[in-house]
Order: C-alpha cells, then sequence, then structure tokens
C-alpha cells in the first residue's frame, strides 16, 4: 500500500520537474530539448556536454550558452542509454568472500572510494565463503554487463574465473590467487609475513609454538603455513603436527582450535594466528582458560586488526598494506579496462611489515614479561 505521504512526495517532485521542462508530460530532458532551447544541432549540445568543445572549436558563448539551459532544464544524462551506445556501464564488481572479516571489509570500502573517484560505481558481491556462491555471484555480475571484476575469491576452485580470461574480461585478482591464471593481481608476500612472524617467536625463546591456520589448499593460507614450516627448519626446531591446526578464517576456528591447544598434555608457549577474525576467537578462548598474553602464552597475528596497538598486551601482528592493495587494483582494472585487455598483465607482490608490541615473551630472560627482543625487521 502507498502511504499518503509518499504520494504528496511524488506529486510535488512532479510540479517542480513540470516547471523546468517545456512538455511536463516528458519523463526527463533530452538532448533535443536542449537544442530546441538553444537553436543549436543536437550533435553540438551532445560534444558540450561531453567536454569536447575545445576538440570541436565550438564558442565559449554557445558553449556557455548550453550549459546554463541544461542546468537551468535539470538535464540528468541517461547514464544507460549512455552505457548501451559505448558498450560500458561504467559498473565495477566486486566479490569478496566475507564481508563481516575486518580485512575484506576495509579492502572493499578502499575500492569503492577509488571506484567512485575514478567515475564508477561498484556492485558488491559477499559470497560467504562458499564456492558454489561465487561461481553464481560472478554469472550475476556477467549478465549485469559490468565492465570489469576485482576478485578476492574463495580460493579453492578457478574454472570460472580462468573463464572470464578466455572472454577478454577485464578483471584483477586481490590476495588470494592462482597460478595457473596468468592476470592483473595483487598480493602481499604472505610466506615472508609469516616466516618473520616464526622467527620472531624463535627469536624470544619459543620452540613450541601452534599456528592457527585458514582455509586450507588457498594460496594465502598455503603461503602462510609454509613461511611457518621453514621458520621452524630453518632454526632445527622438529616439526610437530598436532601444532599446525585450522580450517578456515573464521573466528570460531580460531576459538576452538586454541582451546584445545591450551589443554595438549604440552600446550604451545607461543601462538601464530593466520588472520583477524582467528585471532579475535583466540583472545576470547585465552581469556576464558584464564590465561594471560605473553605470560603464559605469547601470540602473533597475521593482520593488524584496528584494535591491535591497544589490548592490554598490545598485539604483535603482521601488518598488510590495505589501502595499497585495495588502490592498486581500482588502477590495475580501470587500465585494463580503457585499453580493452590489451595492456599486459601484472602480478604485483607487496610486502608486509612486522609491527612489534608486548604479545611475546622472552623465555631466554628473566626480566619482566614484555621484554621481547627485537628481530631486526
Amino acid at each position: 500500500m502507498t502511504r499518503k505521504s509518499d504520494c504528496n512526495i511524488l506529486q510535488s517532485s512532479t510540479k517542480v520537474c513540470a516547471k523546468n521542462i517545456k512538455n511536463p508530460n516528458k519523463l526527463a530532458i533530452t538532448l533535443k530539448d536542449i537544442a530546441e532551447k538553444t537553436n543549436c544541432s543536437v550533435s553540438t549540445v551532445s560534444r558540450v556536454l561531453n567536454n569536447k568543445s575545445k576538440q570541436y572549436r565550438i564558442a565559449e558563448e554557445t558553449e556557455k550558452l548550453i550549459l546554463e539551459t541544461a542546468h537551468n532544464l535539470n538535464y540528468r544524462p541517461n547514464e544507460l542509454a549512455r552505457g548501451l551506445r559505448l558498450k560500458r556501464s561504467h559498473t565495477i564488481g566486486l566479490v569478496v568472500p566475507d564481508i563481516s572479516n575486518p580485512f575484506f571489509a576495509y579492502v572493499s570500502h578502499l575500492i569503492q572510494r577509488h571506484s567512485y573517484e575514478a567515475g564508477y560505481s561498484l556492485i558488491l558481491c559477499n559470497t560467504d565463503e562458499d564456492i558454489d556462491l561465487e561461481i553464481e555471484q560472478i554469472e550475476l555480475l556477467r549478465r549485469k554487463g559490468v565492465d570489469g571484476y576485482i576478485i578476492l575469491p574463495v580460493g579453492t576452485k578457478q574454472d570460472h574465473i580462468y573463464e572470464l580470461l578466455t572472454l577478454n574480461k577485464p578483471f584483477v585478482l586481490l590476495d588470494r590467487i592462482f597460478d595457473d591464471i596468468k592476470t592483473n593481481a595483487v598480493v602481499v608476500d604472505n610466506y615472508k609475513g609469516a616466516y618473520q612472524a616464526v622467527k620472531h617467536l624463535i627469536d624470544n625463546g619459543h620452540t613450541r609454538i601452534a599456528i592457527i591456520q585458514g582455509l586450507q589448499n588457498t594460496s594465502t593460507n598455503n603461503a602462510r603455513v609454509s613461511g611457518y614450516i621453514n621458520a621452524l627448519k630453518d632454526h632445527q626446531i622438529p616439526l610437530d603436527e598436532k601444532l599446525i591446526v585450522g580450517n578456515d578464517f573464521r573466528k570460531e576456528n580460531g576459538y576452538i582450535e586454541t582451546k584445545l591447544l591450551l589443554r595438549l598434555e604440552e600446550p604451545p608457549t607461543a601462538i601464530f594466528t593466520t588472520s583477524d577474525l582467528i585471532t579475535l576467537g583466540t583472545l576470547q578462548a585465552i581469556s576464558e582458560e584464564n590465561k594471560t598474553i605473553p605470560k603464559d602464552v605469547s601470540l602473533v597475528a597475521f593482520d593488524e586488526i584496528d584494535y591491535a596497538p591497544f589490548l592490554v598486551a598490545p598485539l604483535t601482528s603482521v601488518r598488510q598494506p590495505r589501502d595499497l592493495m585495495g588502490q592498486v587494483a581500482v588502477k590495475l582494472l580501470i587500465d585494463d579496462i580503457k585499453s580493452r585487455g590489451t595492456n599486459k598483465k601484472e602480478r604485483l607482490v607487496l610486502d608486509p611489515k612486522l609491527i612489534l608490541r608486548k604479545s611475546v615473551y622472552n623465555l631466554r630472560s628473566n626480566e619482566s614479561e614484555f621484554s621481547a627482543v627485537y628481530s631486526g625487521y
């Protein structure tokens, strides 16, 4: 049912619009309306409104007249018609695996901002780490006719993404990638970040170091686990498979696995968490078990959660260059759209940074609990 107030608003709006157009039955002002008002040709009006006055040597007086008339008539370009004519929608499709994840939410915000500044609208699709839903969402974006895609994939299947490549659709992979797909991509050196985090724990005397991994068989998780394993190997620390736990990047994973780790007969002295949501679950579990950080268990996290510096024991973490990731992804995509796929495809690998705070206990020292040593990063 239409509310009376809605009808009043609609009637008022119609009256205002009727004052500004020659024929109040028209739904929108057209180039022809402006041409009739200014005694100019439709092509001249089009060129002025598309900022091509200098290119076609249109007089300044004519340009000023057309712009003022368009303003007075409340002219709004028909973006749909323009898109059909130019075969562009000025729309980008963004696919993310979990919008509730602070990392993905922040990057999505940046992508939206940079897209808007470049003149593009954004359609956001959240796949909830569900590969079947991801396939459906990408197909939906294809039917919508988006100009290009920025995809943060689930990362367990790739055929539907490879199909975009065969169709010459502009897209950028962000965060998680596939080695077999040679397209524009922006990633962080996950191996390096994990290696540095674990080495820092080792430098502070820890040898029983657990890792709570994310979604297995994805590029980010594989690289972080490899960094963890090789850091132990390079320091002659035997690998204990019982300390490699976890199966997704969610909070519940961090909570459950931390509970189990702390109840082992020989629990770890340190935990390396591989995402900010996992870290949230780990913090909750440690608190419930009446343990303290770092005295009872040291903690290093991959991803820089916003409140990391403000915890009782400020959190040592691996910071990803989130701002740069979003900005570069948009630039790569728009350049590819404008070149109609002829630009050379680039894979950019960005460096993470280990931020040292007070969540690592130095087992080699008899000093206070906040005595972690700097590892040289």
